[in-house]
């Protein structure tokens, strides 16, 4: 069931406010625990040559774990290794005729990049990636590698409707007769606060008072849930649809949301509190993998590590100052998408001064 409040649109004033007030990331020194974490990560995930093995989808690379790589590498202060996942994603799965990247790489065929379709997601990591390399190591390159590919990623992906800009979850393949499909988990708050500091003069305010408004509407089912996809019809007051291509689940997209809202302090927000709400049922003894937002029916197994360690960050968050997020180790997940989640709690907890107890 959707929701049958109606927000408003973002105005102007509010659109000029939207400036998240989100840590840069990297701005905290990860603490001695978090470094042991990154080594296990990089030593279980990353290639000699700097490709990020997703594990748990036949060992393929993506943008979004090239981004993730960068990401931890920059945060935790391995420059080495930050090289080495730079120059395998520029050398790979980086786009001719603009500074975007193929958004998947399939190791072992005649042609491992077999859709040139970006995705945003994982553009976004890679500026966040640059920028934080940036602040740590001060390279000018770095800051205009990221400012490059933000640049390409507004003008490919940037669209402007009714109820304010989004970007597309990639430059092909999301514009439909009936309205923009949209994929909640790619409105990165805490990155669109990066570039409001580096791009003062860019959109990233009214992208992030957007997807504000955007996420309080789309929430489903009996928890008020978001969607791991989303379309945003072409009339503003229009209800959300979710698209028959995929799947109506809150499920491995969607978990995202709430650590972005938590990262960006949002602790507040409906869809963070729904999420919580939805983890914390007490008709279950775990967190299900993944619930159904039109049945209600949940998966029959339980959430990943990294999904509940999101769950743990939201609640503390909540609760507010002084709470306490007990966390596992990543060799504690079985594969990389859980292990990726697992770490990137670990430097949200560390941005956000959020007190970590090893678990």
């Amino acid at each position: 069931m959707l929701f049958s409040h109606r927000d408003h649109p973002p105005g102007r004033s509010l659109r000029r406010r939207a400036l998240l007030l989100a840590p840069a990331l990297g701005a905290a020194a990860p603490a001695r625990s978090d470094m042991a974490e990154w080594r296990a990560w990089h030593d279980r995930f990353v290639t000699p040559d700097g490709r990020v093995r997703d594990t748990g989808n036949n060992g393929i690379a993506h943008s979004e774990g090239q981004g993730w790589g960068l990401i931890f590498s920059a945060f935790f202060g391995d420059r080495p290794a930050f090289e080495r996942i730079l120059a395998w994603t520029s050398r790979r799965l980086r786009r001719p005729g603009d500074r975007l990247h193929a958004w998947r790489y399939r190791p072992g065929l005649a042609q491992p990049v077999d859709d040139p379709n970006n995705a945003t997601d994982g553009d976004l990591y890679i500026v966040w990636g640059l920028l934080a390399a940036h602040r740590r190591w001060g390279d000018a390159r770095h800051r205009e590698g990221a400012l490059a590919i933000a640049r390409d990623l507004l003008r490919l992906t940037l669209r402007e409707t009714a109820r304010g800009p989004f970007l597309l979850p990639g430059a092909a393949g999301f514009e439909t007769p009936e309205g923009l499909v949209l994929n909640p988990s790619y409105i990165l708050l805490p990155v669109f606060a990066e570039l409001s500091r580096a791009m003062p003069n860019g959109p990233w305010q009214a992208l992030s008072a957007a997807g504000l408004d955007l996420l309080r509407r789309a929430r489903f089912g009996a928890w008020g849930l978001s969607p791991d996809w989303v379309l945003q019809p072409h009339a503003p007051d229009a209800p959300l649809v979710l698209p028959a291509r995929w799947p109506p689940r809150f499920s491995y997209d969607a978990v995202r949301v709430p650590l972005m809202l938590a990262w960006a302090g949002q602790a507040t927000h409906p869809a963070l509190l729904g999420a919580v709400a939805f983890w914390t049922d007490q008709r279950w003894p775990q967190p299900p993998a993944w619930v159904d937002l039109i049945s209600g029916v949940p998966a029959e197994y339980g959430a990943s590590v990294g999904a509940r360690a999101i769950a743990a960050f939201a609640s503390a968050r909540i609760a507010g100052r002084g709470a306490t997020v007990s966390l596992p180790s990543v060799n504690d997940s079985r594969d990389y998408y859980s292990a990726s989640l697992l770490l990137l709690v670990r430097a949200a907890c560390a941005d956000s001064g959020t007190p970590v107890a090893d678990g």
